[in-house]
């Protein structure tokens, strides 16, 4: 029988959907299964976006520019500037979701043995894009204690290596909802600039700072040519499955090389560049009451959590997301143990295993990464289960 290739061998499965067949099959039995592994929120994407499909009157959907459409970046770059980010339409590639975003950038800018440096925990899917140009994720370890700020710039400096070739940053952070600070930033651009090092960063939940505002790579003086800044509608407007994000670079190279690799993909969804544009005209009353309601849901989970006994989880400063130590022996055992053999009222909640976000698994293997994406009636309910689960779970190391 033929092999499949090494790369595929080394291709980690996602920690945030691995366990879908188990919470498929706790379905099946009847149980409702909450979903607090993934970011997708239940907040309602604005009617006029869906209504932009409804409207649709094209006789035929045809590819859009490789680039996206012409229109829709115009529109981003006046979106930018009211965010004090001040580019041009050319700066702007149109991707099948931030995801595209990034793989764009690592097929542009890094060959096979490379090494892009990481603060861990980090998104997962990070870990997976690198594995596919070839190149290396080297982490740089945050903390749990610290709530995860940016380790120490000498961290970074050890790890230093003439294969180095970007620091990747998430602002605000996947999974641990840490934002990066501006000073926290321009050390990072000081080393950037003294190596000569591309900065990537993933800005998609820039919109949900509550503690402080944000402040973006894009207005780091001095090296305007060295960042590239990935983004995407899924989250700010509650648009997952429109699948529609953006690469931004000043630097013309990055943008010419990778509008190479869009060419080669033919062309973002036509029908969701469609909606993105609508998406460009919603009211900021419907990103103030969205960013209320995560800040409150937020305060309201991270309350509980750290009221079951052994369980402790930092308070996020931004995103929906946080990363929660569990008295447990392994927290991807128990993440299963909940799909397949605990229920409480009906329910059970699906959690996604820390280990996935480090690349020692060693170092989440009790931590899992809860997504307050849902109401707080549900939270409630999800934090119940999770207590109850905690009680009776065979590998509590508080018995």
């Amino acid at each position: 029988m033929p092999r499949i290739s090494d790369r595929g061998f080394r291709m980690p499965a996602s920690p945030i959907r691995k366990l879908a067949q188990y919470a498929e099959e706790a379905k099946q039995r009847g149980i409702d299964v909450l979903h607090l592994n993934i970011g997708q929120p239940d907040i309602t994407t604005p009617k006029h976006a869906i209504d932009s499909i409804k409207n649709f009157s094209d006789p035929y959907i045809s590819y859009s520019n490789s680039a996206g459409n012409l229109s829709l970046r115009k529109e981003l770059v006046e979106y930018y500037k009211t965010n004090d980010i001040d580019i041009s339409h050319k700066d702007i590639l149109i991707t099948t979701g931030g995801s595209e975003a990034i793989c764009f950038a690592y097929y542009s800018i890094l060959n096979y043995g490379d090494e892009v440096i990481v603060p861990e925990p980090f998104y997962s899917n990070y870990y997976g894009f690198t594995t596919e140009t070839g190149a290396r994720m080297i982490p740089v370890r945050s903390t749990i204690e610290n709530g995860f700020a940016l380790p120490e710039i000498e961290e970074f400096e050890k790890v230093l290596t003439p294969r180095t070739k970007a620091i990747m940053l998430c602002n605000p952070n996947n999974p641990t909802g840490y934002v990066y600070s501006r000073h926290e930033l321009e050390r990072i651009r000081d080393i950037v600039l003294e190596n000569d090092l591309f900065l990537i960063c993933d800005e998609v939940y820039r919109e949900f700072c509550y503690d402080n505002d944000h402040y973006s790579v894009m207005n780091l003086s001095g090296i305007e040519d060295n960042v590239i800044l990935v983004d995407s509608f899924s989250k700010r407007y509650n648009v997952c499955g429109i699948r529609i994000g953006a690469l931004i670079s000043r630097n013309k190279e990055v943008i010419s090389t990778s509008l190479k690799f869009a060419q080669a993909r033919l062309s973002p969804p036509s029908l969701g560049q469609i909606v993105a544009e609508a998406l460009l005209k919603t009211p900021q009353e419907y990103l103030d009451k969205a960013f209320e309601e995560y800040k409150s849901r937020r305060d309201f989970v991270i309350h509980e959590l750290n009221t079951i006994k052994g369980v402790y989880s930092p308070i996020p400063k931004g995103a929906f997301y946080s990363i929660v130590e569990l008295p447990v022996d392994n927290a991807e055992k128990f993440c299963q143990w909940l799909l397949e053999e605990f229920e409480y009222k009906g329910t059970t909640v699906m959690l996604a295993p820390g280990n996935g976000f480090y690349t020692g698994k060693k170092l989440g293997e009790r931590q899992v990464r809860l997504a307050y994406v849902l109401n707080k009636e549900k939270l409630a309910l999800a934090v119940e289960c999770l207590k109850k689960a905690l009680e009776i779970y065979p590998g509590n190391l508080l018995k």
